[in-house]
């Protein structure tokens, strides 16, 4: 199945659900919506929870796309883990009560075949934050980076999630507290040689 494919099974699912809601959606009401066949879905989506995932995969795909112009390295770390995760929600802006929908069917009590492969899907896109950004660990050991970059982009992506103000203004104000906050903390954290680099860092 091609892209474009998918692509049409997946904004077909977001419509559907737009209109109803997510938990009621089944991918024989998506099949039909689209004008092909279940085992036209089936070859592409194992299953209906597989769109969420190819809906947040499109989120990855349109920040680090974004991200990509020399402008854009030119800002500060800072600046840029900014920029960065506001196009990642903005891409699902258009969706947010159907993405909130599905981030609820992911917490349903008795589901960890869904849960746990959830709780990787955060680590891979902190990742591609921290790869579109170029965030370098000169100042803070790997481990914490990810650590508090992943508390931020949860904070941040649960206060969105319900966020009905302008231009998300609530959650951008949140995200810079939050970013702010971190940067404070690394700079008083002990061997910061005001360089971008702990001391005895090579």
């Amino acid at each position: 199945m091609s892209e474009e494919a998918a692509r049409h099974i997946i904004n077909t699912a977001l419509h559907l659900a737009n209109q109803g809601s997510w938990e009621a959606l089944r991918l024989h009401e998506v099949a039909q919506a689209a004008g092909i066949s279940l085992e036209d879905i089936r070859r592409h989506f194992r299953e209906k929870d597989a769109l969420i995932d190819a809906w947040f995969d499109r989120a990855d795909a349109a920040m680090l796309q974004a991200t990509a112009s020399a402008e854009f390295l030119r800002l500060p770390v800072r600046e840029r883990l900014q920029r960065a995760l506001m196009i990642w929600l903005e891409t699902l802006q258009p969706y947010r009560r159907v993405t909130r929908e599905m981030i609820l069917s992911k917490c349903e009590p008795g589901h960890l075949h869904i849960q746990l492969p959830a709780i990787m899907r955060i680590s891979r896109t902190v990742q591609w934050l921290r790869e579109a950004a170029q965030a370098k660990d000169t100042f803070m050991q790997r481990a914490l980076a990810e650590t508090a970059l992943t508390g931020i982009y949860l904070a941040v992506f649960i206060h969105w999630l319900n966020d009905d103000s302008a231009d998300s203004a609530r959650t951008r104000r949140l995200l810079d507290r939050l970013l702010a906050r971190a940067e404070w903390l690394v700079r008083h954290l002990p061997g910061f040689t005001g360089s971008g680099q702990p001391a005895g860092a090579a």
